[in-house]
């Protein structure tokens, strides 16, 4: 049977999740969805677009789509949700978990990896952020877990901003894109969003293109007038180097310091895959609770595939992806978004992880 999609759908209290869910539910799409929400919500799923509101913990919606609360742990949930599906008690094509408010969405993330038999009935599909631009800039600056939502997201939607300035919103968008480069950033309004950007992106799909916004490495070579794309012997030679990995924080131009930042690294030189997997290994070790999503398309001595690498917390996975194509430059890629991760000692043990040529 086909594995099962599902999206989590994170953001701070009255950021407009359950506005979003709405319109998703209610829209023509001709999908059966699951929504699992998570109980402590701060409104739930208005009855007006409900069959019946019983007490049972799955209920039936009037387009056909299903709803229930978490109970006990959603690993249990999840399997419920499956068990009945085959059974063919109940019918739906995807799920959309809504977390708290107050969630990390790590561990729920981590579900999908780590239970055999979760992992065996669903695909995890992507991690979606709503930022509420009116109150982004307190809640960012006074929670960690608003800032571990913009970290781990594959879409990032910014509502209310229309209670803002257009300069507010811009300074707003410029922050999340040093937090999180890989995410697409898009304005909603009152939960109007075109489908695509909601379903089906893929996130979690090792041979997914590994998109950065353009725009967060033209920040960083304003910033630091010197090519993005730099030689490895830089880093090891010259302890002056002005690459971002060896500034204090690439956003020091800002007024706040987040803890959730990334940095891009690349490398132009082949990885040895052995001391690449070795230094890797023991860094998720030490470094696992604090990194929150990392991804990386790297060029490997001893293959003309691509690898595509990425990994949430403490697990991580890779795979071989396409060919070289001829006359496109091998050069790795990587991405980390973590909180507090010390740019230094990840840049050298990279640096020291390539391929002696």
């Amino acid at each position: 049977m086909a594995l099962i999609p599902a999206t989590i759908l994170t953001g701070f209290l009255g950021s407009g999740k359950t506005t979003l869910l709405k319109r998703v539910l209610t829209e023509t799409h001709g999908q059966k969805i699951a929504v699992i929400e998570n109980e402590f919500g701060e409104e739930n799923i208005d009855n007006e677009i409900l069959v019946s509101d019983t007490t049972e913990n799955i209920i039936q919606m009037s387009n056909g789509c299903i709803c229930c609360t978490i109970r006990d742990d959603l690993r249990a949930t999840l399997q419920d949700l499956a068990t009945r599906k085959r059974k063919g008690e109940i019918d739906f094509e995807r799920v959309i978990i809504e977390t708290t408010g107050l969630a990390d969405p790590g561990p729920v993330a981590q579900t999908f990896f780590m239970d055999d038999e979760v992992a065996e009935q669903y695909l995890l599909d992507g991690v979606l952020t709503l930022v509420d631009a009116k109150h982004a800039a307190m809640q960012l600056n006074e929670r960690q877990e608003a800032q571990r939502q913009v970290g781990f997201a594959d879409q990032i939607f910014i509502s209310k901003s229309d209670l803002v300035s257009p300069e507010a919103l811009d300074a707003l968008v410029h922050r999340l894109k040093h937090m999180n480069p890989r995410a697409p950033i898009q304005v909603a309004h009152f939960g109007e969003v075109s489908l695509d950007k909601v379903l089906d992106l893929r996130g979690f799909n090792l041979n997914a293109r590994l998109d950065i916004d353009p725009d967060f490495l033209k920040d960083e070579l304003a910033d630091h007038g010197h090519d993005h794309d730099h030689h490895e012997h830089e880093h090891v030679h010259n302890e002056h180097c002005a690459h971002p990995s060896h500034q204090h924080e690439h956003g020091h131009h800002h007024h706040h310091d987040d803890d959730v930042k990334s940095f891009v690294y690349r490398a132009t030189r082949p990885f040895d895959p052995a001391k690449l997997e070795d230094f890797l290994g023991a860094i998720v070790q030490v470094y696992g609770p604090r990194m929150l999503r990392y991804k990386g398309v790297l060029d490997m001595q001893g293959t003309e595939r691509k690898v595509i690498f990425q990994g949430v917390h403490q697990l991580m996975g890779s795979d071989l992806g396409p060919a070289w194509p001829a006359g496109e430059a091998r050069v790795s890629k990587m991405v980390f978004i973590g909180i507090d991760l010390p740019k230094d000692i990840l840049v050298q043990g990279l640096d020291q992880s390539l391929a002696v040529t």
